[in-house]
């Protein structure tokens, strides 16, 4: 087994999609936790203390972009990485994810190598020096 990279929260109420994302951060190196919604994101993410997050915006409960503002207006869970992943391509929806502050977007149907290298780079930073 390598060496852990980093610890991911993937957010996503397609299960497919969820499991996709997973077994390619899983074979990657990465630990990954899995959350169906964003309440359920929000209710794991200081028990899984992830470096990133990976984020769907359209789901049920509460959506990516509620869950993005929530993570980021906490003190606890504003240093932590977010990837939004979604459907929504327009320039207004990634102006909205950025001016949230998240750190990447992605759009579906996205590559997951792409996803893999947002990932990496974005635990890698987040990662202090020793």
């Amino acid at each position: 087994m390598g060496e852990l990279i980093g610890r991911v929260l993937v957010v996503d109420d397609d299960e497919v999609i969820r499991q996709l994302i997973a077994v390619n951060l899983t074979l990657e190196g990465f630990k990954v936790e899995t959350a169906y919604d964003g309440q359920n994101c929000l209710d794991r993410v200081r028990e899984v203390d992830p470096d990133v997050i990976t984020l769907d915006v359209m789901m049920p409960r509460m959506d990516g972009w509620e869950t993005a503002t929530r993570l980021r207006t906490d003190r606890g869970t504003s240093h932590i990485k977010v990837v939004l992943i979604t459907a929504r391509a327009q320039d207004d929806d990634r102006r909205r994810g950025l001016g949230i502050g998240v750190d990447a977007y992605l759009t579906k149907p996205f590559d997951p190598a792409e996803l893999i290298q947002i990932v990496r780079d974005l635990a890698t930073r987040n990662t202090p020096a020793a």
